[in-house]
């Protein structure tokens, strides 16, 4: 009988992952991020950290990043805290020096690795930072104000009813026509706060109906129906990207969200109606990795609404998306309240700039 040799399995060896491929997901950030060695030296760089050095990957891996700061003693001192373990993660504002650029002020937050010797470091620059922090007020805000509608519409429109009936029965018990003048008066009111409970909760009654949306043909639809209400002295005109892709969305909710803000800035404009004046530009563009509401996107639909008006007074630029709050005699105050719910169920946001003459409200949406 032969008795064969057992084979020896072959022995697997386990090859260290590179430093690009450990890493490689912070690319997708907007933020500017690198891995440094506790030493200082650059482990690893992504893409958003080169485009705002204005330096190759090559050339800042390997370099010391400390000295790509105003004040380099900073963040060694820092880096030492984090070798002996003095911190698990610290923040301070710094200056990042930039190739052919003044020094870009920075929030800076230092954060230990799963590998030893090794600490990320988080580069968030303040005028970003201020920007995700507004856009996290307006979600919290548009939360809020969600939940208030929604109670106080149904506060108001239990008793609303009992009211108008109890005016009703009143009148016909009457016979003095100036007594039923008041009860007319009072079934008038009541069917007017009816209606704008009815308004209030319109957006939480419908169904949020997804279909494919071209939102030039959402544009086009509320510029005619702008330019019927204001057929002298306002013009309306059209700034297309025209290569923007069809994208899942509410139709109806979209036309009236830029039905809404396009009303808002053709009623802001009633001096320069009367002087022939008035311009109204629907602008459409695609926005490439941008982040708002906490998430980066790749593609966004930025869609501007610009107006030639007086602008949003200061007392209200903080509060415009409140509800009941207008800067116009006889405004309910719900136009911008009810774009902002149509525009955050397609989870998008919607941004103001406004100074004496020229006001762009944009609506950014992410695309597929």
């Amino acid at each position: 009988m032969k008795i064969g040799l057992l084979k020896k399995p072959d022995t697997i060896t386990l090859q260290p992952v590179s430093a690009a491929v450990r890493y490689q997901a912070f690319d997708l950030l907007a933020t500017l991020v690198v891995v440094v060695h506790l030493d200082g030296v650059v482990v690893f760089a992504n893409a958003a950290l080169e485009d705002a050095l204005g330096i190759s990957r090559r050339m800042i891996e390997g370099s010391q990043f400390p000295d790509c700061f105003t004040e380099p003693l900073i963040l060694r001192n820092a880096l030492a805290g984090a070798g002996s373990n003095e911190f698990a993660t610290l923040r301070y504002d710094a200056w990042l020096r930039r190739s052919g650029q003044d020094p870009l002020p920075v929030h800076v937050v230092l954060a230990q690795t799963d590998v030893h010797g090794e600490v990320i470091v988080e580069l968030l620059p303040l005028e970003q930072q201020a920007k995700q922090e507004r856009e996290e007020r307006l979600i919290d805000q548009a939360q809020a104000n969600k939940e208030l509608i929604r109670n106080l519409a149904h506060e108001i429109k239990n008793p609303l009813g009992g009211i108008r009936g109890a005016a009703q029965l009143l009148e016909m018990e009457i016979e003095s026509k100036e007594l039923i003048e008041y009860t007319q008066v009072i079934i008038h009111e009541a069917d007017r706060l009816q209606s704008l409970v009815d308004r209030l909760l319109a957006p939480h009654r419908r169904p949020h109906l997804v279909g494919d949306v071209n939102i030039h043909e959402v544009c086009e639809r509320v510029r005619s129906l702008i330019q019927v209400e204001f057929p002298k002295g306002l013009k309306a005109t059209r700034d297309y990207d025209t290569s923007i892709p069809d994208f899942r969305g509410d139709r109806e909710h979209l036309i009236q969200a830029v039905l809404n803000i396009a009303h808002n800035a053709a009623q802001a404009l009633v001096e320069r109606v009367a002087a022939g004046d008035a311009e109204i530009i629907f602008k459409t563009r695609i926005a490439r990795q941008v982040t708002f509401g906490k998430q980066r996107y790749r593609l966004a639909l930025e869609l501007h609404v610009v107006d030639n008006g007086p602008g949003v007074p200061d007392s209200l630029k903080d509060r415009i998306f409140y509800p009941l709050v207008s800067g116009r005699d006889g405004g309910s105050g719900l136009g911008l309240t009810l774009a902002q719910t149509f525009v955050q169920q397609h989870h998008g946001l919607i941004e103001c700039d406004s100074v004496p003459g020229r006001t762009d409200f944009k609506i950014l949406i992410p695309l597929p």
